[in-house]
């Protein structure tokens, strides 16, 4: 698509809507971690050591600036949150095989309780949330979480 090109009008209209419906998420999934022990930020940093597997050149975890992008901060922001969960034991940076002057950022065992612990909780919460939908609603959902996930997908590449 060109982002040059004139939009639609109902597809700008589509997209704000759906902007907006992720804000709240957002602010909700926020909410959610209000009683935990870590950040949200932390959480998301965790989850995202969790997700990643090993690289293509062989090496495991995440490289700092890369945590940053997708966390929408600095690298020295990112680099204050990491070093905070490696204080708690929960991540380990690593020389990056590939490259001397980088490193990698790896999940400890403790990192990882922590996010199955989050996750149960967030989860926990989300399922209440969703009992007072009715089934067409919860229908209607599922049938949502593909398209979001090719659109997540998009803004990911």
């Amino acid at each position: 698509m060109n982002p040059s090109a004139p939009a639609d009008p109902g597809l700008l209209g589509l997209a704000q809507d759906f902007r907006e419906a992720l804000r709240h998420s957002i602010y909700l999934v926020r909410r959610l971690d209000a009683d935990g022990e870590l950040s949200a930020a932390q959480l998301s940093t965790l989850k995202m050591l969790m997700d990643t597997g090993p690289s293509s050149d062989g090496g495991t975890g995440v490289r700092v600036g890369e945590i940053a992008r997708n966390l929408g901060v600095k690298v020295p922001s990112a680099t204050e949150q990491i070093i905070k969960l490696e204080r708690a034991g929960l991540a380990r940076r690593e020389p990056d095989p590939s490259d001397s002057r980088a490193v990698r950022v790896t999940l400890t065992g403790a990192g990882r309780a922590a996010v199955e612990a989050a996750n149960e909780r967030r989860n926990a919460v989300m399922a209440g949330i969703l009992s007072s939908l009715t089934d067409d609603d919860r229908a209607a959902l599922a049938a949502a979480l593909p398209v979001i996930g090719k659109i997540n997908a998009t803004l990911q590449a």
